[in-house]
């Protein structure tokens, strides 16, 4: 079965932390629409001036479509701009709502702590972010913890876990059927 997935995507957003989940949610079956938050603009320029071209922009993103789990990449300023999105914001409350799944990894779970979203969660993110995990029971990335799920919401350290984070999500949607035979395609596992 086909699940939709949005992946938000700023200006200043880590480039590999984006577009891996897309890729292999992609080869796992999953319709994953990039949104680019930038205003009438399907062009973005990532972290490390990557330019990436969004498949719509968060103006064209019907606010009532069905999805089934979004994704905040991370990055510097990207977490930022994708922070004060209305169409980001709108999203999430969405997906909270509707126990769809949510995905952050890097900066963007200090998004989902500033929204009170991790209160009694575990979460991870990027080594020094943690301040962000409000009400988050914080699992230490360099302690291990790179990539957590607790319910709904699944957060990863950055982009070196990006691979692992993408193949979570994979599990987190499909099962160990899919998750295996995306994981052994790529020669991950």
């Amino acid at each position: 079965m086909m699940k939709k997935v949005l992946v938000f995507f700023a200006c200043g957003t880590e480039e590999i932390e984006a577009l891996t989940p897309v890729d292999l949610l992609r080869r796992a079956g999953a319709d994953v629409t990039l949104v680019g938050v930038e205003v009438n603009d399907k062009l973005n320029v990532g972290s490390h001036g990557i330019r990436v071209v969004a498949d719509c922009t968060a103006d064209e993103l019907d606010p009532n479509m069905d999805f089934d789990m979004l994704v905040l990449p991370g990055g510097m300023p990207g977490t930022t701009n994708l922070d004060v999105s209305p169409v980001v914001d709108h999203f999430i409350s969405r997906a909270v709502k509707e126990n769809k799944l949510i995905g952050a990894i890097c900066a963007a779970p200090t998004i989902l702590g500033r929204r009170g979203l991790l209160d009694g969660k575990n979460a991870t993110c990027y080594p020094g972010m943690e301040d962000g995990l409000v009400g988050a029971n914080v699992k230490k990335a360099r302690d291990g913890y790179t990539v957590v799920t607790d319910g709904n919401i699944i957060t990863a350290a950055g982009a070196g876990v990006a691979v692992d984070f993408a193949l979570t999500l994979i599990y987190a949607l499909y099962g160990a059927e899919v998750h295996d035979k995306i994981e052994y395609s790529i020669v991950a596992g």
